[in-house]
């Protein structure tokens, strides 16, 4: 969060199509060697939603600030990991952003709060997501909310020159 921007609250609600542009622009300037898998994109840019990245499968935080209003502040994606249906108690988050002048605000465990709602109201008992082992600060998060390790791929991925472990975590959801 900027100095210049101080934030007051954060709601979460359903992403519309018409945030399409405007969350496309969110994921761009936050991506990062530190969680991205997929190369820097360049332009011309994909549609932030497409058939595989549906509006209904995000939930979108809105900050109310002092500049410039409502304004979206970050996005989780929360999906069935598989259209298996011996899967379908469980849901995966796999994606989570947060503008850069939204961080340490707690935007980013009010959309994992968000997430786990969604997706008791869906029916399932069971969240996970992966995280590269590098991301301590994302990890940290997770497992303050509850998230354990339950497994590390060493070594799985090769980013930027580096073998990286994909760190797979989950909780329940149970009351």
């Amino acid at each position: 969060m900027s100095a210049t921007t101080t934030l007051h609250s954060v709601s979460v609600r359903p992403a519309l199509p018409a945030d399409g542009e405007t969350l496309g622009e969110l994921d761009r300037s936050t991506w990062s060697t530190l969680h991205a898998v997929l190369p820097r994109p360049q332009p011309p840019y994909e549609p932030f939603f497409d058939e595989r990245h549906r509006p209904e499968d995000f939930l979108v935080a809105e900050a109310a600030t002092d500049v410039d209003g409502k304004r979206i502040a970050g996005y989780i994606r929360l999906v069935q990991p598989t259209s298996l249906a011996c899967h379908a108690h469980v849901r995966q988050i796999q994606g989570l952003a947060v503008a850069v002048w939204a961080r340490g605000a707690g935007v980013g465990r009010t959309l994992l709060r968000a997430a786990c709602t969604e997706a008791r109201r869906q029916g399932a008992n069971r969240i996970t997501l992966r995280v590269l082992g590098h991301n301590t600060p994302a990890r940290a998060l997770y497992a303050s909310e509850g998230f354990a390790v339950e497994g590390v791929l060493s070594g799985e991925l090769f980013l930027d020159g580096s073998y990286v472990d994909d760190v797979l975590m989950g909780r329940s959801l149970a009351p």
